[in-house]
């Protein structure tokens, strides 16, 4: 599985850049946590870290863009830990609950970042690399198990409920609390794996 991150900058950047950037996530990252994401615009982001306009957008195309870079690490996180996970744990039947629940957590203490990064964009956030994985990852433990039946859609299926927007659904407009949604996954799972 390779490394799939957020962000998309590969060219050597200067110091001053770097810390420029450092500067400004920093700062998005307190803006969103006082104010709310989708309160905070690129013109207060750039205010407040006491820069150009300019440089903010050599940085970052949009608010979607600084959105996806602070979920980037925690993102490589969630990678690493998941596949120390499959190295060490074979039963795959352990591992899919497992992981569903591990993104599941990441999605729901991320959800304001997530939606406000698929806003822009035509796509959903599920199309992204660095969500595609999950995907991959769902198809890998199902074959492992050797689930009957279209492990595409079926993968498909598991994965749709990890969205963002699914989640959100079930936790805001439904009531579920995570632990009801974990439970209701579990049981899909089981019952896929029967």
């Amino acid at each position: 599985m390779s490394d799939l991150r957020f962000s998309d900058n590969q060219r050597p950047t200067r110091s001053d850049a770097i810390k420029n950037h450092a500067l400004l996530l920093e700062t998005a990252r307190t803006l969103f946590d006082r104010e709310g994401v989708e309160s905070v615009t690129m013109s207060a982001i750039a205010r407040e870290a006491g820069v150009g306009k300019g440089t903010l957008y050599r940085h970052f195309a949009d608010k979607s863009a600084v959105c996806l870079a602070l979920l980037d690490q925690e993102m490589r996180d969630l990678q690493e830990r998941t596949l120390r996970r499959l190295r060490h744990h074979e039963d795959a039947y352990a591992n899919l609950l497992w992981f569903m629940e591990q993104v599941v957590r990441f999605v729901m203490q991320n959800d304001a970042l997530l939606c406000e990064a698929s806003s822009h964009s035509a796509a959903s956030i599920l199309s992204h690399p660095a969500h595609i994985w999950w995907r991959n990852t769902i198809h890998g433990l199902l074959q492992h198990l050797h689930v009957s039946g279209d492990i595409d859609y079926l993968a498909d299926a598991l994965y749709v409920l990890l969205d963002v927007q699914t989640l959100r659904f079930q936790r805001y407009t439904l009531g579920y609390d995570i632990p009801r949604i974990l439970d209701g996954m579990a049981e899909v799972v089981a019952r896929l794996a029967r």
